[in-house]
């Protein structure tokens, strides 16, 4: 299987043509079963057509390749996240840095630790990734049994985990200190930095995995079955779903792109004309935050955990809370002036683990100024007051406030159903379903929302890594 698995994934994914042809002859030649691919392209959410078309023959071709090289396969996160190849090459750098180079921690702890985090959002597909690499650099399979069967430092990181994942701001200096206390089992303070960024890392790209819903690889369960599937069982975007039913429906979201565009024209002239007081925007602040708790999905269905994943999680009713809730006592809001990524949470990483915290400066900053200056039908727009916008209301359900910024336009900008979405991909993404994913944006490009999903990523990932730095920086001083 696993021979028949890796020559279907070089004859199908491999963007470099000599490659394809050899694996799809050895197939033939061995007479190998080989197993047929469930899904159709690399995303339930997205048609295979709009991926391929706007990504194969684009810039991110050298990327595919450099990542086909490096693990043998182009996943279907990198097909998606291609539709950006700018940001893809910034990620891969990071995530091959991460996982690859020289650092504190031993190969398959990297990859071990990978598991933990994406084991509390139940994202199998990453899970079941980072078996098979935990595998492949010799990690002991007796840990693949469950947390009871690894060893005790990496139990150890167990708390921090599900912390991070789901209340980051509860993070405080004793945790640290725990971690760090002298004894058989205690980490350095390198081995820690690194441990916290794999964390966040894949904390954050199950948030994408599931806002995107990334189809299972071929090898994976739930990827492949040995008899063709049927004509719609691969059907990634089924045209009830994925379209604008109707012309009605058709104008209401053209509608709505116009109505958007003729607010950020009008919060524009209102910056111009008039600033408002620091306890105006304090207030606007505290009111968006509250007004997040409102932000429900109506539709959420909950999920079973599978023994595969259960086995790698502890205390599984830990999950996100609401930073702020009525009539209970909530953690003084994080400022984002006090501890920056900038000033504080750079320097810290790059002292301890050298060169990973400019790739994740360049990560951060690449997709917070990415732009193709287009909205939907229109050219030639400015988008940076709402890709802001996003990026501070992810940071402020996590309870981070910048004090410069005015929070009432996050209410102008963000449509209810697109706080919807941004509110469950960022706390709770296994709970994302599609109707979330078409119900925003409707008369918008899939790559347009794959931009949302990577602001998500980034934005999650610095908020959780603010907090767990800072804790850092308290335990030091």
């Amino acid at each position: 299987m696993r021979v028949a698995g890796t020559n279907y994934r070089c004859s199908r994914s491999c963007h470099c043509s000599g490659i394809q042809d050899y694996a799809a002859v050895t197939n033939k030649e061995r007479r190998v079963k080989v197993p047929q691919q469930l899904a159709r392209g690399p995303s339930a959410f997205i048609p295979v057509e709009e991926i391929l078309q706007e990504g194969a023959e684009s810039s991110d071709r050298r990327i595919f390749i450099e990542a086909f090289v490096a693990t043998g396969r182009v996943d279907n996160i990198t097909m998606v996240m291609g539709l950006h190849p700018e940001y893809l090459s910034t990620f891969w750098k990071t995530q091959y840095h991460l996982l690859q180079m020289d650092g504190p921690l031993p190969f398959p702890e990297r990859h071990y630790v990978a598991i933990m985090a994406a084991a509390r959002h139940q994202c199998s597909y990453l899970v079941s990734l980072h078996i098979t690499e935990f595998l492949q650099v010799g990690g002991n399979p007796v840990w693949l049994h469950g947390l009871q069967c690894a060893p005790q430092k990496l139990r150890n990181l167990n708390e921090i985990n599900k912390i991070l994942a789901h209340q980051p701001w509860l993070i405080t200096k004793e945790h640290i200190k725990v971690l760090l206390k002298t004894g058989e089992n205690s980490w350095s303070l390198a081995e820690l930095i690194h441990a916290l960024v794999l964390l966040t890392h894949y904390h954050s790209l199950a948030s994408f995995v599931f806002g995107c819903s990334i189809n299972p690889e071929i090898d994976q369960e739930g990827g492949h079955a040995f008899r063709p599937p049927s004509p719609h069982s691969c059907d990634s975007s089924p045209a009830s779903e994925d379209s604008i039913s109707g012309s009605n429906s058709g104008l209401e979201a053209m509608q709505e792109v116009e109505a958007l565009m003729q607010r950020m024209k009008l919060l524009q002239e209102c910056r111009l004309e008039e600033e408002a007081s620091q306890e105006e925007m304090e207030t606007r602040f505290e009111k968006e935050k509250s007004e997040s708790l409102l932000v429900a999905p109506s539709d959420i269905i909950e999920h079973t955990l599978s023994p595969n994943i259960m086995r790698f999680v502890e205390d599984p009713e830990f999950g996100y809370k609401d930073f702020t809730r009525r009539g209970e006592q909530t953690p003084p809001t994080f400022r984002a002036q006090d501890y920056t990524w900038e000033d504080h949470g750079y320097s810290l990483i790059n002292r301890l683990y050298p060169d990973v915290g400019q790739l994740l400066d360049e990560k951060f900053q690449v997709v917070y100024n990415l732009t193709y200056h287009t909205m939907a039908m229109h050219s030639g727009v400015d988008t940076s007051m709402l890709r802001r916008a996003i990026w501070n209301y992810i940071h402020c359900v996590f309870g981070i406030r910048y004090d410069d910024y005015d929070y009432g336009e996050v209410n102008q900008l963000l449509e209810r159903s697109l706080k919807i979405y941004i509110k469950t991909v960022a706390c709770y993404p296994e709970k994302t379903t599609k109707r979330m994913y078409t119900g925003f944006w409707r008369h918008f490009r899939h790559s347009e929302k794959v931009h949302v999903n990577l602001l998500l990523l980034e934005a999650r990932m610095q908020a959780a890594l603010l907090y767990a730095l800072r804790a850092i920086t308290r335990y030091m001083t």
